[in-house]
């Protein structure tokens, strides 16, 4: 269950929810105003989806305020048209307008209608959300069931000798065989710096893949059940989580680094990247900037991370010492033991 902020659609929006599935109304934009859902701007259909997609939805985003653009399909179903759900959220938005939009999404989704949104697109630049992007994303979407983790490493090995930076966008002076070291921007070194101190409790960052460097997405303090919630469906992350919690009646703050994957929605390359990244990342991490990571966790995007399953894998349970050998006891029946005197010569 993920969690929600309790803000509601107000009732504007409610009645233009009904008036836009009549099929007249090609997009809408929905924003989070006093602690409500409500109605910012509306365009009607004029062409096809995809004549209309640009010119109508690049308009509507605002750099730095998140929202929601609601964007109606030319597919139609039993129970209406299909919709395309789009949420904007650029890196320069507060972390807590960023969060809040996040949070309160799955309420906007039950309240139009889960059934009339047939796809979801996530992004935080303007190209992310065009057209071509939604294409990229949707050839994504299709590709071939994620590597398992042996193959990952296989993969890496055989190829590491001959990508170069313009099929795989990585550093080959680095030595490929123990990871692939890409510069952290300054924000992610004072981002982990605020961890170090205990002022925020929890770092996202991503691998900007064409300029080849780790970038800061978000950080702040959040609980342990929002904590899945921060997991993108559609892209692979690098999460820090100063976890908080008592085991066996002390309080213990321990460091978790989660490398979180979904799969099907990253390409090979990506996959690829990332799991190279992970190890030179984390000695950055630990030797240069102080920080100690308990634990090392990878998962996939529906996965949920709780107090417990945390608690397990910073903990894991001691298998029992098995019971030390005995020496049999003799037969019952062989008698007091025999004093041998020794021979006189």
């Amino acid at each position: 269950m993920s969690h929600q902020t309790g803000i509601r659609a107000n009732d504007e929006l409610r009645k233009f929810f009904a008036k836009c599935k009549l099929g007249k109304v090609r997009l809408f934009k929905v924003s989070i105003d006093n602690e409500q859902l409500v109605l910012s701007d509306y365009k009607n259909v004029e062409k096809s989806w995809e004549d209309d997609f640009d010119p109508m939805v690049i308009p509507m985003i605002e750099p730095g305020q998140p929202s929601y653009i609601l964007y109606r399909l030319d597919n139609k179903s039993d129970i209406g048209y299909d919709w395309l759900l789009i949420s904007w959220s650029p890196d320069e938005s507060p972390i807590r307008q960023k969060m809040l939009y996040a949070s309160t999404k799955a309420t906007l989704k039950q309240e139009f209608g889960n059934a009339c949104i047939k796809e979801e697109l996530h992004g935080t630049s303007e190209g992310e959300i065009s057209l071509a992007g939604l294409r990229r994303y949707r050839k994504v979407e299709s590709s071939p069931a994620p590597l398992t983790m042996q193959e990952e490493e296989l993969a890496r090995l055989s190829k590491a000798q001959s990508f170069t930076l313009s099929n795989a966008a990585i550093d080959t002076r680095t030595p490929t065989m123990s990871g692939v070291s890409f510069p952290v921007s300054n924000a992610v070194i004072d981002s982990v710096n605020q961890m170090v101190k205990r002022k925020i409790n929890y770092i996202q960052l991503r691998i900007d893949i064409d300029n080849e460097e780790i970038h800061l997405v978000t950080d702040g303090i959040i609980t342990v059940d929002q904590l899945s919630d921060q997991i993108p469906k559609d892209a692979a992350r690098y999460h820090l989580y100063s976890f908080s919690h008592t085991y066996e009646g002390s309080t213990i703050q321990s460091v978790v680094f989660i490398y979180s994957m979904p799969g099907y929605s990253c390409s090979v390359k990506e996959r690829m990247l990332y799991s190279s990244c992970k190890g030179p990342l984390l000695d950055i991490i630990e030797s240069n900037l102080g920080l100690t990571v308990s634990k090392k966790l990878e998962i996939d995007a529906t996965e949920k991370l709780t107090e417990d399953y945390l608690i397990d894998e910073i903990h894991p349970k001691q298998v029992a010492d098995k019971p030390k050998f005995e020496k049999p006891k003799g037969p019952p029946s062989r008698g007091a033991k025999r004093l041998t005197k020794p021979q006189k010569v």
